[in-house]
């Protein structure tokens, strides 16, 4: 896998933190007294956190703004991120290669920039990224335009043919790769059941970062 530079996404990808958000709408609304619908969880994983408010809002018709929700979801969010979360087993190892090889890296998030910047520091990578661009940033989610990638790689001086973005999700790994993107994809329990999607779909696949080094894929 020869690159010049490097885009990753954080949760599920850089960070073991997808169980936090797989549960958080629905159990937000089950705080309030409110039973989701078993589907809400997967619907809300490709929505930016003020979209999935908008929709829990008015789904479930709750009394609060949409601001008081995201307030009452990113306490949840907050703790996790500045006093538990953590690298995935290899991630750092894999970027101080990236780094020493002149590698430039950039962080393409759904979370937003506060919790991401948060969420990077306590788990001690923060320093190997040249920024980080939310969906928030930019306007636009993962799932309905390539923008964030594209921002990123101009941010970095690179291009299509020398940049690799590194995902978890099925419906991010579509967007990166109907854009021209190669894409290494990143596996997370999270998206179990569509692994073998993944694997079709990308241009290399890892079951974790310490497997970079197992197999030599820099090589």
């Amino acid at each position: 896998m020869r690159l010049q530079s490097a885009i990753f996404d954080m949760d599920g990808t850089l960070l073991d933190s997808m169980h936090i958000w797989n549960d958080l709408g629905p159990n937000l609304l089950r705080s309030m007294g409110i039973e989701p619908a078993p589907d809400l969880g997967a619907r809300l994983m490709v929505l930016t956190m003020r979209e999935g408010a908008a929709l829990c809002k008015e789904e479930y018709h709750l009394p609060q703004t949409v601001d008081e929700i995201i307030d009452l979801t990113e306490a949840q969010v907050e703790d996790f991120y500045n006093h538990h979360v953590q690298a995935k087993p290899g991630v750092q190892k894999f970027l101080s290669l990236l780094k020493m090889e002149g590698v430039w890296m950039y962080v393409a998030t759904n979370t937003d920039r506060h919790l991401a910047e948060a969420a990077l520091k306590h788990a001690g990578i923060d320093g190997y990224f040249r920024g980080l661009l939310t969906c928030t940033d930019v306007g636009v989610g993962k799932n309905d335009s390539p923008e964030i990638y594209e921002r990123a790689m101009c941010r970095l001086r690179g291009s299509k043919k020398d940049t690799v973005i590194f995902e978890d999700a099925l419906h991010a790994i579509r967007t990166a790769k109907a854009a021209g993107f190669r894409v290494c994809a990143v596996y997370d329990p999270a998206a179990e059941a569509e692994q073998e999607e993944i694997k079709a779909l990308s241009d290399y696949y890892i079951r974790s970062f310490e497997e970079m080094f197992e197999t030599k894929t820099l090589d």
